[in-house]
Parts: structure tokens; C-alpha cells; sequence
């Protein structure tokens, strides 16, 4: 395909149901049908987030079924390399237990997967269309879950590692990024919101499906089985019915449309290109790799004390959270254990909201005040929140120190929402999906980085002698130098080089309006206008009610921990 020659976009008019011409809008459709759309398929692919609730159950499963108490393969292994051999051992032996380090490369592949599969297959993701994505993510995700049903079924571990791990990562990155592209399409005036609605849903995605899994498990649960394997059946035709619906729900502006009577907004206009630069030439701008080190410094400052948020708490506050401050973290007994790790899980709870909440609250505010602004608030006010959490650490402030923490959680999950739009502003709308796809290789090195920096930092410290409620302090200083980094990464970006625009008219399909009708934008077509009518109602509500549900679950246990 040559540069400006999108007509492989538009490819097989005649072609089967899941052809992207097939998905072309008609006169009286409403757009606000598309953002329930991609929440279907995200609330069900973001329950990659909430897989930890199997480790513990699927880490004893061979003793449920024997009655008796089963090691693991890697029996009392401390290293690195011996605990690798007991997974190598692992993945074929039907004798002996799981352990989390075991089953935990399953988060790493999901996350490994998204990223090289959304950098892969998002060029033909434009052409195809998101229809034909959406199916294609709902048959990798769910089914990469029943290949590991079958797996928990017979103890093959490398089942789980291929279904889940891989098929299913695939259908992650697949999912992730299907609506991007056509949401900020048919948003044009609001691409922050369209992508924060979306992307909210990944984030949102653990909420619904831990405390469902969790039900499942119980029911299903018998004196021989942890109820695993039919939790991963139930949930796999859930979230096919789900992201079928969703996918079959997407619909694309035809080419032309715009909002009835909008321009862009003043604030805007400089930032935002009037044209499009092309999948094969976004990566040789100086903008790309601008932005793929502010997504990249922004997610490697915020994953690693994601994945350390109750041991952070623990360990820097120890008594002070159970009403007892002169006990240190290392002086627990185990009933206080118990409590303080109950307390840690209720601050992860409130940093999973906040995360969400942030995907939507800044997505929504970059619309007005730029997208390049909002990542400067990101930054600046991130680095004041490491910076000054050893003092607060040490002046035992735990509610002003919890609450800076949920504010870089929720600035972690905006910078999701935000980047699919700042594309948009920078590369054009024509290929940002692809474009993002390849961006997201940034989450993928973050998935890295970040908790690298946090581990490595805490266990080398803790080794060395420094006091608990110490450790995180150096830490934080080296999380809020990367803020800096990206401070300085985001302050660089600007509009592109005329250059790297697109020269060719824009590709045949359904022609743009001439003249008159051109300037009605998209009262030429018949299309976009409606807001919450019925049918619209009734999307919201399947994917808005399965989402309160699951914040209020949520609350309810914070509710309990802190009472």
C-alpha cells in the first residue's frame, strides 16, 4: 500500500459480515452507541488485572483433590535460578503444586503479548476494521481461557502459560486497541473523553471480574476441587457473549463526517494537525519517540508501586496502622499480620478506583486544556507526591500519605486514556490506532522498568539493613527523577514537520461532501446526532450496571478494612 492510498481500507465492500465496509454507519445512527460498544470488550480483557485471585487457589489445587499437603515443584528453592528450574519442572509435572512464581508468568505474558501484538497487528487493524478485531479478540481471550480450564483440569501448566498467557495476550492487545481509532472518530470534539470512557473500562475490568471469580469459585468449590477450571468456563461464555455484543456494535463514521456545526477549540488549534502523517513514517518523527518516553516514564513510575502497594503500606507506617505505633513491621504477630495485610488490601482497593476514576477525569479534562498540559500536570505534580512521601512517611501522616498515592494512581491510569488522543492530535486520525499500537511497546518496557527499580531497590535495601519504614525512601526520590525525564520529554513535543503529512486526497469509500453539505458537516449525513436515547439507554446499562457492581463491592470491603 502506498503512502495516502487508504483504499485497502475500504477493501471487500462486498465482502463478509465482519468487513470494516460492513460496519459503515447509516443515516440516523447514534455515536454515542460506540463507547458502550468498547466498554464491553474492555470491562472483559480488563480482567487480566484481577488474576492474582486464582494464584492461591490454583497453588493448592493437587492437595484439595488428595486430601493431603503437596509441595511445589520447586520445593524450598531461594534463587532465582533454582525457583526458574522448578517452573521449567512445573510446567509438564502433574504431581506436584503450582507456586505464584509459577503462575505469576502468566502477568507477564499477558502484558508482554498486549503490547508486541497491539505494535503488530495494528496496521491491519485499520484496514480490517474494529469489527473484525473485536471477534478476532473475543476468540483469543475466551478462548485462551477454556484451554486453560482444560489446563487447571489436568495440571498443565504450560496450558494455562499458552491459553491465557499467550492466545490470550494476543486477544488483549486485539481488544485494547479495536474502538481507539474509531472513537476518535466519531469524537472528534471530545477524543479525551471517547478514549477515557474506553480505556476506563480496562482499568475497571478487575472490579467486576475479582469478586465475580470469587463467587464462582465458592459456588463451584467442592472437598476435592478449588473451582477453578468451571470458574474459567463461566467466565470465558460471559465475556464471549459480551465482546461479541461489543464488537458487532462498532460502527464507522463514513469518511467526511464530522460533529454538526463543531471546529476545534481555540486552546487546541495548535497542537492539533489538519492533516494525517502515515503508519510507515510516525515512528521517524522526533514526536513518536517524545511520547513513547512520556508514556514509558509516566507507567514505569506508577506499575511498580502498583504491584507494591500493601508491603509499601505495611512496611513504612507497621503499627501506626493498627493503633499501635511503637510495633514495627518486623515485630508483627501474626493476628496483626493478618490485620495490616486486610488494611493493605483496602488501600489497593482505593488505589484501583482512583486508577480508574483517572482514565475517565483526565482523559475528559485534556479536551479543555490540552493534552501536552495535562501530561505536564502529571509530572509535576507526580514528582511533589514521591518527593515529599519520605516526609510524610516519617511524619506519620498515613491519610495525606495514602491520599497522594491515589493521586499518582489516578494519574497512571489518565496517562492511558490521554496518550490515544494526544496521537490523534499530533499523527492525525487516519492511522492512530496503528500508531498507538506501536506506541504501546512503551507499556511493555515500563512493565519492566518500573517494577525492576521498585524490587531491586527494596530487597538490596532491606539486605543492607536499612529500617522498614526507610526502605521506600530512596525510592521514591528515583520515581520522581523519571517524572523529570518525562517532564522534559513532554516539554519538547510539538506539531510535526509538514514533511511527514500525507499529501494525497483523502482514500474513495463513501465520499466526503461537497461543498454546501461539506460545511454541515455531519447534518450532511443524517448520523452522530441522539445522545441517551433508548437503544443508547439500554447499551449503557449493560455495560454501566456490571461496572457499579463492581465499585461497590469494592467500597463495601474498604468500608470494612477501616472501620
Amino acid at each position: 500500500m502506498t503512502k495516502g492510498d487508504d483504499r485497502s481500507l475500504n477493501a471487500g465492500a462486498a465482502g463478509g459480515l465482519l468487513d470494516r465496509s460492513r460496519t459503515i454507519a447509516k443515516a440516523g445512527f447514534n455515536r454515542w452507541l460506540v463507547p458502550p460498544a468498547a466498554l464491553a470488550i474492555h470491562l472483559c480483557i480488563g480482567m487480566a488485572y484481577g488474576f492474582s485471585v486464582f494464584w492461591l487457589p490454583l497453588s493448592r489445587s493437587i492437595g484439595t483433590a488428595t486430601g493431603q499437603v503437596v509441595p511445589s515443584c520447586a520445593g524450598a528453592a531461594t534463587t532465582f535460578g533454582e525457583k526458574a528450574l522448578g517452573t521449567l519442572k512445573a510446567l509438564f509435572a502433574t504431581s506436584c503444586e503450582w507456586s505464584q512464581f509459577d503462575l505469576g508468568w502468566m502477568f507477564t505474558l499477558f502484558f508482554v503479548l498486549l503490547g508486541s501484538s497491539a505494535a503488530i497487528w495494528g496496521g491491519w487493524l485499520e484496514r480490517a476494521g474494529p469489527r473484525k478485531a473485536g471477534v478476532y479478540a473475543a476468540l483469543c481471550w475466551c478462548g485462551g481461557l477454556m484451554i486453560s480450564a482444560l489446563g487447571v483440569r489436568t495440571h498443565q501448566l504450560w496450558m494455562l502459560w499458552l491459553g491465557s498467557g499467550v492466545i490470550g495476550g494476543i486477544g488483549l492487545g486485539l481488544g485494547y486497541i479495536s474502538p481507539v481509532s474509531t472513537l476518535i472518530k466519531w469524537f472528534p470534539d471530545r477524543r479525551g473523553m471517547a478514549t477515557g470512557m474506553a480505556i476506563m473500562g480496562f482499568g475497571g475490568g478487575a472490579l467486576i471480574g475479582s469478586p465475580l471469580a470469587n463467587l464462582l469459585m465458592a459456588h463451584y468449590k467442592t472437598a476435592t476441587s478449588v473451582g477453578v477450571w468451571q470458574t474459567f468456563v463461566v467466565l470465558g461464555l460471559v465475556y464471549f457473549v459480551y465482546m461479541m455484543a461489543g464488537a458487532f456494535g462498532y460502527r464507522v463514521p463514513p469518511d467526511g463526517w464530522s460533529p454538526p456545526g463543531w471546529t476545534p477549540s481555540n486552546v487546541q488549534k495548535a497542537m492539533i494537525t489538519t492533516g494525517n502523517v502515515h503508519l510507515d513514517d510516525a515512528h521517524k518523527t522526533p514526536q513518536f519517540w517524545l511520547i513513547w518516553g512520556v508514556l514509558c516514564l509516566n507507567v514505569s513510575a506508577g506499575i511498580g508501586i502498583i504491584g507494591a502497594a500493601s508491603p509499601m503500606l505495611q512496611e513504612t507506617f507497621g503499627g501506626v496502622l493498627i493503633g499501635d505505633p511503637l510495633v514495627g513491621f518486623t515485630h508483627f504477630t501474626d493476628a496483626q499480620k493478618v490485620l495490616a495485610a486486610a488494611i493493605g488490601g483496602g488501600f489497593v482497593g482505593l488505589f484501583s478506583l482512583f486508577n480508574i476514576g483517572g482514565r475517565f477525569f483526565w482523559a475528559t479534562l485534556s479536551d479543555r486544556i490540552s493534552r501536552k498540559t495535562t501530561y505536564f500536570i502529571f509530572f509535576v505534580l507526580g514528582t511533589i507526591c514521591y518527593a515529599a512521601a519520605p516526609t510524610l512517611a516519617n511524619w506519620k501522616a498515613m491519610a495525606i500519605f495514602a491520599g497522594s498515592f491515589c493521586i499518582i494512581a489516578s494519574m497512571y491510569g489518565g496517562g492511558f486514556a490521554t496518550v490515544p488522543a494526544y496521537l490523534a492530535d499530533i499523527f492525525g486520525t487516519r492511522y492512530v490506532g496503528a500508531i498507538h499500537g506501536r506506541l504501546l511497546t512503551a507499556w511493555s518496557t515500563a512493565g519492566i522498568v518500573g517494577p525492576v527499580i521498585v524490587n531491586y531497590l527494596h530487597d538490596t535495601r532491606v539486605a543492607a539493613g536499612i529500617p522498614r519504614d526507610h526502605v521506600y525512601d530512596l525510592i521514591f526520590y528515583v520515581l520522581a527523577a523519571l517524572l523529570v525525564v518525562g517532564f522534559i520529554c513532554n516539554s519538547l513535543v510539538g506539531p510535526v514537520d509538514p514533511k511527514w503529512l500525507i499529501k494525497e486526497p483523502a482514500a474513495p469509500g463513501l465520499a466526503a461532501p461537497a461543498g454546501a453539505a461539506a460545511k454541515a458537516g455531519g447534518a450532511a449525513f443524517g448520523i452522530g446526532r441522539g445522545g441517551l436515547d433508548a437503544k443508547a439507554a439500554i447499551a449503557w446499562a449493560a455495560v454501566g450496571l456490571p461496572l457499579l457492581w463492581g465499585i461497590w463491592k469494592t467500597l463495601e470491603n474498604a468500608v470494612k478494612i477501616f472501620q
